[in-house]
């Protein structure tokens, strides 16, 4: 069940502090949690409606699961990490919603895995819409953004994907078929110690893994010995999966946590077996993780990382420097499909289409000039077909597009460095998509002035009132 929080903090003089303690009302947790419209931000995400039911133990605060969420992207902290520091600090506590300092932290750590995933990627991409709808221009945007005037396109969209890799060891065949054949015995051993229908299978465990450790710690794996050790492991797969099925058949039935890794397995078996036999190293929806079996290979072509393994994303910057999630994904796909619902939904928020747009090479598709000409948006970059002779004018105008096109490359850098966005460390498809996601809105919020304001706050019949009134004075800069 969920109630909404009788209590609402609207000063920070509200914040029961205990005698002899005095905090500072200038604190950087102070000031953002004052100046964030939580009570909006609740009613838009829905969140009630995730607990339908009248019974059981109320769930904790909106404010509470968004804004240790928010603590734990900034300060990049583990799950037992942010308990800990809630606990002894005062200003994060005033943070997510506490009526007063309490020693301890009011939610445990397994409990952040339930608040990522509540707090889905639509949610948190629906909770960044409002806080942009409030916020001003960066301090390198100040003044850039101009009103539209006789339906003229007015603005800037910046367009660019990237990705986030998550924590997982780097795939290699042999490896991944060495681990799926220990599951399996595990799985095996399971059966056998549970039901005991007949005489223990043998499973040559220690031959598989002694040939598989001559491999692995060999200084030089040449393409020949890495093959035979992956035909050594399929056979092995193959004879434990049988085993398996044998016990099936007589009516025995898997666990349900080891139904999800069975048929992982399986499907990596014939991915690895197709490999082997048509001897080749592609394979769709390639299974580079047992753990995570979303995860797929991202090919992104930079010297450093040629290829990374994680969810691919598309972000988009306007003339104010504000950043949108605009399409995430764990499959492969080109960029040059986003730009159009990208410009749309630019256009809904604003009323115009933007003047230019700024992107790679990908996204200059024939498809993607065409609706841009047909709806006069100026595309940086080359035209299609031969280059014509260059002239001064072109150049500067070329120049001033790569210059401002480094804001999206800045908006990445800051994402990944500072905002838990370089190294994905959950392990669910839903909670690393939302973290992804909380990553890009953390960095606006860290990044974009929001403009102050005075809230009036106040009841029809007194503090126990059943229906309240807001006033809201904006101090425009």
């Amino acid at each position: 069940m969920y109630t909404s929080p009788k209590f609402h903090q609207i000063a920070f003089t509200d914040f029961n502090q205990s005698c002899g303690m005095q905090l500072d009302p200038k604190n950087e947790w102070v000031l953002l949690a004052d100046r964030l419209d939580w009570c909006r931000m609740e009613e838009k995400t829905r969140y009630n409606e995730l607990f339908p039911s009248k019974t059981g133990h109320p769930a904790k605060p909106f404010r509470m699961a968004l804004g240790s969420l928010i603590i734990q992207k900034r300060k990049k902290l583990s799950d037992r990490g942010l308990v800990k520091e809630i606990g002894e600090n005062p200003y994060l506590q005033y943070f997510i919603g506490c009526e007063s300092f309490r020693k301890g932290c009011p939610f445990t750590a397994p409990l952040l895995v339930s608040f990522r995933k509540r707090l889905g990627t639509e949610a948190l991409m629906t909770v960044n819409d409002i806080f942009l709808f409030a916020a001003a221009a960066t301090k390198e945007h100040k003044g850039d953004a101009q009103p539209a005037v006789g339906g003229k396109n007015v603005g800037t969209e910046i367009l660019d994907a990237t990705c986030s890799p998550s924590n997982i060891k780097y795939p290699q065949d042999f490896e991944l078929l060495h681990e799926a054949r220990k599951k399996l015995e595990g799985m095996i051993d399971d059966f056998h110690k549970a039901f005991h229908p007949w005489k223990k299978p043998r499973t040559y465990r220690r031959i598989a893994g002694k040939t598989y450790l001559t491999l692995a710690k060999a200084k030089k794996r040449t393409a020949k010995k890495v093959r035979m050790e992956i035909r050594r492991q399929l056979r092995h797969v193959r004879r434990d999966l049988g085993y398996l099925e044998a016990y099936m058949a007589e009516g025995y039935a898997l666990p349900g946590r080891d139904i999800g890794m069975y048929l992982t397995i399986r499907k990596l078996y014939e991915q690895q077996r197709y490999m082997y036999d048509n001897k080749t190293h592609q394979v769709s929806d390639w299974i580079v993780n047992l753990s995570q079996p979303y995860i797929r290979p991202i090919v992104r072509g930079k010297a450093k990382s040629p290829v990374e393994f994680g969810a691919k994303y598309d972000i988009s910057v306007d003339e104010k420097g504000h950043a949108r999630l605009e399409k995430i994904s764990f499959t492969p796909y080109h960029e040059g499909s986003v730009l159009k619902d990208a410009v749309e939904r630019y256009r809904k928020r604003t009323g115009h289409y933007p003047e230019r747009i700024l992107a790679d090479r990908i996204y200059r598709t024939r498809a993607n000039l065409q609706y841009s000409k047909e709806h006069g948006i100026r595309m940086s970059g080359p035209k299609l077909g031969r280059p014509k002779r260059t002239d001064a004018r072109a150049t500067k105008e070329g120049y001033r597009d790569n210059v401002d096109r480094i804001e999206v490359e800045r908006f990445f850098s800051l994402d990944k460095r500072c905002n838990g966005a370089g190294l994905i460390m959950t392990r669910l498809e839903e909670t690393t998509l939302s973290s992804i996601a909380l990553s890009v809105f953390v960095t606006n919020l860290f990044a974009i002035p929001i403009r102050p304001y005075f809230l009036l706050y106040f009841g029809e019949n007194g503090i126990n009132a059943e229906s309240f009134h807001l006033l809201l004075f904006e101090d425009e800069e």
